[in-house]
């Protein structure tokens, strides 16, 4: 099994909506993003996407966007992005995701010999007008993932890849350290994966010794990201 990440497809079937208003490098999209998908991973592959999925207000009006990503070839790992309003109670999001896409919120998820952890993330201390408000989703986000590498400890088996999804990156753009580090520093996974910056930015490479990849979209010409493979 070989796991790619891509984040940020915006996807927006119900009202369509343009993203080139974000800028010239989103030219062709979707078609680029499904397009690059369906060149490159196979059936047996994970896709893990990291936040951002759909434009839509509802979950009715996510789900031609969640059938047309279960459509592509490989299972799917779901994540919130801070865009994704449509998201609604874990369990009534996993009653309504085709076969073969799954979520991981609070929790982690275990799919042949790979572990996915992780939480949509927030901007961190000394991120611009860094907020009271900021503070306390902060706080919450951390706590989040806290309860997400536990419950991903205590799925994993000897062999096993580990792979931890933000939507957020974990650092503020002076790659400065936050509590998002200091987790993931010390749960020994395999990789880190995230989304959100779009556009020419500085982006973390490495939490301790963990590899960190921004796999949004449009920094990866809408084509996934081969992250690691697994047995």
């Amino acid at each position: 099994m070989r796991v790619f990440a891509i984040a940020d497809p915006h996807l927006s079937r119900t009202k369509p909506k343009p993203m080139t208003i974000f800028g010239e490098g989103w030219t062709g999209h979707p078609e680029r993003f499904f397009g690059g998908w369906r060149d490159l991973v196979g059936d047996n592959d994970l896709v893990l996407v990291p936040g951002d999925v759909s434009w839509a207000m509802t979950l009715d009006g996510a789900l031609p966007d969640l059938h047309d990503l279960a459509a592509l070839p490989g299972q799917k790992v779901l994540l919130r992005g801070n865009h994704d309003y449509w998201w609604p109670s874990l369990a009534k999001l996993r009653a309504a995701l085709p076969v073969g896409m799954f979520a991981v919120q609070n929790d982690a998820l275990r799919l042949g010999s790979v572990v996915v952890a992780g939480t949509r993330g927030w901007v961190v201390p000394g991120s611009g007008d860094f907020s009271a408000e900021d503070e306390k989703i902060y706080r919450r986000e951390l706590g989040r993932l806290t309860l997400s590498l536990t419950a991903a400890h205590k799925l994993r088996r000897p062999g096993d890849r580990f792979v931890v999804m933000l939507h957020y990156p974990p650092t503020n753009l002076r790659l400065e350290p936050s509590g998002f580090t200091e987790l993931l520093a010390s749960a020994g996974a395999d990789a880190l994966v995230f989304g959100h910056l779009h556009g020419e930015r500085r982006a973390v490479e490495a939490v301790g010794d963990t590899p960190a990849h921004l796999v949004a979209a449009d920094a990866l010409g809408f084509v996934p990201k081969l992250i690691l493979e697994a047995l």
